[in-house]
């Protein structure tokens, strides 16, 4: 099976599971409270359906358009625009006849579900496969340093002894500590054994954003070439699986960093390559591509630069842990839209193709379950955004409707939901469209 069929497989899987139970936390209250629920639907019937069975009042179904789902419910103004059945007197059965609380749950259940489904798959990922993380003691070589953090005094070489003056061991967090959470100081170890503090700046995660200097420091290791990729500036120049890279315009370069981040330094004048060949030292002229990219992939020449640590989980502990993980996925994940209303942040929103590309290009089920788990905190956040055709939407008007106690009208509901939908079919074209894009232009 190809790379594309199982990332697709597993994006439709995880979807179909976030889709269902999402759309059932609707169902559900509905239920309760004895409101008719017309249609259960896994994707979008536009025209007609794979699959539907009437049964009671409810007929569910798999619509063709695997774009999301949806649960239709009597006497809502929802996306299907029933304006017909608005005009009808109310029913006792209907959504706009039950009391602002009740549809307030009702609204609030899809999102509810998905906070819940990604807290319970992170505590199970954390019972069932237990934890592989990076001590910052198993750094061997220590860090590279990107520009922007050469700023502030860190320098190649250092390792992360703490940060907020609290011990900071898990290295892997170390990218999402300085884009999302606030961080004041940083005390490095040396590579002569010193130990030093570091001031940070408060909007370091925007700077290393805006610089492109992401991730800010990188674990160090001694490399040689892998392979080189074809067509690439790097196989045009001539350069040779068993050259040794020396230096990049008279730097040195002795781990896989130094050569990184040279080359991002020199992108535009171009580099000159200098590597030893057999006995002979050879310099090659370079003009890197715009993504800073030469066409090379290197291998460790010391497996042991970084080392991983497992940790297993009981049953008890992966409550506690997973509800931490959970807590801190969504925080951090509110935290990047800081970066999305900007420029540069605007041109990364991804649609479906992205969403596709976070899976493992084969089958791993605890990755599977770990993306499937941070999808849904994504979509009970998005959900919850104050926009009309969203949950969010609805549940900002019936607030308003119990603080204030007037019910917006049903015509300036039809007009919000309309203006609502626009704006999401908006932001799905233009996700998916950055998609194609990038798929076209690279």
């Amino acid at each position: 099976m190809s790379v594309f069929l199982i990332k697709a497989a597993q994006l439709l899987l995880s979807l179909s599971i976030l889709v269902v139970l999402h759309e059932l936390g609707h169902f559900i209250p509905a239920k309760i409270f004895k409101t008719r629920v017309e249609k259960f639907y896994l994707f979008f019937d536009v025209k007609f359906s794979l699959f539907k069975k009437k049964i009671g009042d409810t007929v569910y179904g798999i619509g063709w358009l695997p774009l999301g789902g949806y649960v239709k419910i009597a006497g809502m103004i929802d996306e299907s625009m029933d304006t017909e059945q608005m005009a009808k007197e109310s029913q006792p059965w209907e959504f706009r006849s039950k009391p602002a609380w009740q549809r307030l749950i009702i609204m609030l259940g899809g999102v509810i579900v998905n906070f819940l489904l990604g807290f319970f798959i992170y505590m199970m990922i954390l019972f069932v496969w237990g934890e592989d993380y990076q001590n910052t003691d198993d750094i061997k070589y220590g860090y590279g340093v990107t520009k922007t953090m050469e700023q502030y005094g860190f320098k190649d070489g250092d390792k992360i002894v703490s940060i907020n003056n609290t011990p900071f061991a898990e290295a892997d967090n170390l990218s999402t500590y300085l884009m999302f959470r606030t961080v004041d100081n940083i005390e490095v170890k040396r590579i002569d054994g010193s130990v030093e503090t570091l001031k940070v700046p408060e909007d370091i995660g925007t700077q290393l954003f805006e610089s492109g200097d992401i991730p800010a420091l990188t674990p160090r290791f001694p490399f040689k070439l892998d392979s080189i990729v074809p067509d690439y500036p790097a196989a045009e120049a001539g350069l040779l699986l068993t050259d040794k890279i020396l230096s990049i315009n008279g730097k040195e370069i002795n781990y896989y960093s130094d050569l990184t981040y040279a080359l991002k330094n020199n992108v535009k004048e171009g580099i000159n390559l200098t590597v030893k060949r057999d006995s002979v030292i050879k310099t090659l002229l370079i003009t890197p591509t715009e993504d800073n990219k030469i066409g090379i992939l290197p291998t460790p020449t010391d497996e042991s630069y970084v080392e991983y640590q497992h940790r297993d989980y009981s049953f008890g502990e992966s409550i506690s842990s997973g509800l931490s993980v959970g807590y801190w996925s969504i925080k951090d994940y509110l935290a990047q839209f800081k970066y999305i209303f900007t420029k540069k942040g605007a041109s990364q929103i991804g649609g479906f193709a992205a969403i596709g590309k976070m899976f493992p290009s084969t089958w791993n089920w605890a990755a599977f379950w770990q993306l499937t788990a941070f999808l849904s905190i994504m979509l009970g956040v998005l959900n919850l955004l104050p926009i009309p055709a969203l949950d969010g939407g609805h549940v900002m008007f019936l607030l308003y409707e119990m603080v204030s106690g007037r019910k917006p009208g049903d015509k300036f509901m039809e007009y919000a939901q309309m203006v609502g939908f626009f704006i999401l079919i908006a932001l799905v074209l233009f996700a998916n469209g950055n998609d194609i894009y990038k798929a076209i232009f690279g």
